[in-house]
């Protein structure tokens, strides 16, 4: 069956102070679960996102345990924190985030045919759907009142909870 993987991941979130990856993962060898804190340096609002999450990903540091986080999902951490640092509140920078996967704006709709243009104007009610019932909508991704008792200073986080799929 090759070798168990060692690590699991659980949830990964980002926190704004300081700035860095906290990720939850099991530790399939102790049967715990811990919490690994990964400090984002050299970060600025003019980063690459991609590009630090593909740093990331490859450090040999960090690489055993974001085995199970998506690229996608690290990508999506590091607008959060870009739009931190850009000034945005965090429902802004949810809500950049969420236009950015659902739509493209460079996109020319008058060059789609109907049946495109229909499939993103339902995009855009649900957009817009989703801006309203924002808070009680269990498609609500980000749960960013985390308690966390271990230490105070996580208070300003935003969780993605899309990393507790099977790995």
């Amino acid at each position: 069956a090759g070798a168990v993987m060692t690590f699991s991941a659980q949830k990964c979130g980002i926190c704004f102070q300081p700035p860095s990856i906290i990720l939850i993962y099991r530790d399939n060898s102790q049967d715990k679960t811990r919490q690994r804190i990964i400090p984002v340096r050299n970060f600025s609002k003019f980063s690459d996102c991609s590009r630090a999450a593909e740093q990331l990903k490859n450090n040999p540091r960090h690489k055993a345990y974001l085995k199970g986080v998506s690229l996608r999902q690290l990508q999506k951490l590091y607008s959060l924190l870009r739009g931190h640092l850009e000034g945005q509140s965090l429902a802004e920078s949810l809500e950049k985030l969420r236009q950015e996967e659902t739509i493209d704006p460079e996109e020319d709709m008058n060059k789609l045919d109907d049946k495109e243009l229909a499939k993103r104007k339902s995009i855009m009610d649900e957009l817009f759907e989703k801006n309203r019932k924002k808070k009680d909508d269990p498609d609500f991704v980000y749960n960013i009142e985390v308690e966390f008792p271990l230490d105070e200073q996580l208070e300003s986080c935003a969780w993605d909870m899309e990393s507790d799929e099977e790995i």
